[in-house]
């Protein structure tokens, strides 16, 4: 009997609470004209509803946890010299605007929406055009960016901040976002247990996704294409990456994603695709790289010698210009039934495994590492003259640098 006492008078405080709610309405003949006027007026659990127009209001800030909601798509413009949206207080929702033309600054992160030290907001279903940073989240918890399309158009680094820009942040759900047109698509430092899903960077000024010290996060189902130097994740570990796209990334100094001070990772299932390097690693260890796929890239992976103790399974490696390249002379690292398109061998048992190693290192890639002029002499007959030699005397390529058990299939991922 106490129990249903008990549970009737929660459910009477809900039932209070709920009815002590309010909708205060901006627009043309409604509750009120401004945004700001609608902040000021509503309490905690209150419900904003902007009409369609152009609000020209200076630095919105939402110090309540209410919800602002756009209705078809208001606009809130910066008029090129403010921040929007700067969001102050938790429980937080800010959806359906356009938010343009932020202003822009060298020593304040101006954003067309900002979270300030605040957890548990969500911002969705927004489109950002032409501002600095777009949404950047600064030491906030439990926050979910989701469904915003997120577009910038200046030309060099300094002038341009980050689509999406979280700092010293945790639990961050980063959802279905477009980011173009920016330094960085997406930018995280110091930001841990975080899950980062469906998401197109593209045709950004340097990385698609660049990452330090951010432990722990999920990386599922992105797609990085056509991005100044594609990813780089960097001083981390316990990262995961899983079915992500890397296409396009194409420069002399690109790649589809750069691994460099990484540990205790996991990258699989994922598709790297036509850039200048699908993966390039350095002072890496104990990552396992499986079932990804390296297709037409210049080189498909260059692991550097300060690299240990990473395992590289049932991976596809095809119609690469150079499968693997490296700059020493000793492999720490384990490669095991590995799909190689280039491998001659033969399967006299035919149990589906090559009978003589595969090594995916060619004397033509280390002569070029070390002397770049002489790829002018990539495909001519001296060079796979040279690659002959070496398959059958090796002496310079790096020996327990092979795979002791390629596939003589390709691998269905």
């Amino acid at each position: 009997m106490k129990v249903f006492i008990l549970i009737s008078v929660i459910a009477s405080l809900v039932c209070i609470n709920t009815s002590l709610a309010a909708v205060i309405t901006v627009g043309k003949g409604k509750d009120v004209a401004t945004i700001h006027q609608a902040i000021d007026k509503a309490n905690n659990g209150d419900t904003v509803l902007v009409y369609p127009g152009e609000y020209h209001e200076k630095n919105i800030l939402i110090n309540k946890s209410i919800a602002l909601i756009g209705i078809d798509r208001p606009v809130i413009d910066g008029d090129h010299a403010y921040e929007m949206i700067s969001v102050a207080a938790s429980n937080v929702v800010v959806k359906g605007f356009r938010v343009q033309h932020s202003g822009k600054s060298s020593l304040n992160d101006i954003a067309a929406i900002k979270i300030y030290s605040s957890s548990y907001v969500t911002i969705e279903n927004n489109i950002v055009d032409d501002s600095f940073f777009g949404i950047f989240a600064n030491n906030a918890s439990s926050c979910t960016i989701r469904n915003n399309y997120l577009t910038a158009y200046n030309k060099g680094e300094q002038e341009s901040g980050n689509g999406i820009h979280c700092w010293k942040s945790d639990s961050m759900h980063i959802q279905n976002n477009t980011a173009t047109g920016f330094r960085d698509g997406i930018y995280f430092e110091f930001v841990t247990h975080s899950i980062i899903s469906r998401n197109l960077s593209e045709k950004n000024i340097r990385y698609g996704l660049h990452f330090m010290f951010s432990h722990n996060d999920t990386y599922v189902s992105n797609t990085f294409r056509n991005n100044g130097a594609g990813v780089a994740v960097m001083f981390t570990h316990g990262v995961k990456m899983i079915n992500n796209v890397f296409e396009n990334n194409w420069g002399a100094a690109s790649y589809g994603l750069l691994l460099k001070e990484i540990s205790d990772s996991y990258i699989q299932d994922n598709r790297f695709l036509e850039n200048t390097m699908g993966i390039y690693m350095e002072g890496t260890s104990r990552i396992a790289l499986v079932k990804n796929l390296f297709k037409k890239n210049g080189y498909a992976m260059k692991i550097m010698a300060s690299c240990a103790d990473n395992k590289l399974y049932l991976n596809n490696f095809l119609g690469n210009s150079f499968d693997v390249g490296t700059n020493g002379s000793i492999s720490l690292n384990e490669f095991k039934n590995n799909y190689w398109d280039k491998y001659e061998g033969y399967d006299l048992n035919r149990d589906g495994i090559g009978d003589v190693p595969y090594r995916p290192i060619s004397l033509y890639s280390m002569i070029v590492e070390q002397n770049p002029p002489a790829m002018m002499l990539f495909r001519s007959f001296i060079v796979t003259l040279l690659d002959k030699t070496e398959k059958v005397i090796p002496a310079i390529i790096p020996e327990n640098l092979k795979d002791n058990y390629p596939s003589m299939k390709q691998l269905s991922l």
